[in-house]
């Protein structure tokens, strides 16, 4: 693995960070990456069951009633909004 960074201030906090933890710096890059990834993933994975409770309760309904109520819509647009955050969140 090539460390090369452009910045010799960010290769320095990267280098002070990984020998505080007590690990290489690559073994502290990797950790950061996976723990990142990790995190990104539990994120989707959770506004994906949210969506499918969603989706199944609209789907369940009678024939005719798909329409969605005010409070459905309201929780939908939440979130999105939450989504939006999150994603805000992780781009970061």
């Amino acid at each position: 693995m090539s460390l090369r960074f452009p910045d010799p201030g960010q290769r320095a906090a990267i280098a002070a960070a990984a020998k505080a933890a007590g690990v290489s710096m690559q073994e502290y890059i990797l950790s950061a990456a996976y723990e990142r990834a990790t995190a990104v993933e539990s994120a989707f994975l959770e506004h994906f069951r949210a969506s499918a409770a969603r989706s199944g309760d609209a789907f369940a309904a009678e024939p005719g009633t798909t329409d969605p109520s005010t409070e459905q819509r309201a929780a939908e647009q939440q979130a999105r909004r939450d989504l939006e955050r999150d994603g805000r969140d992780h781009a970061a």
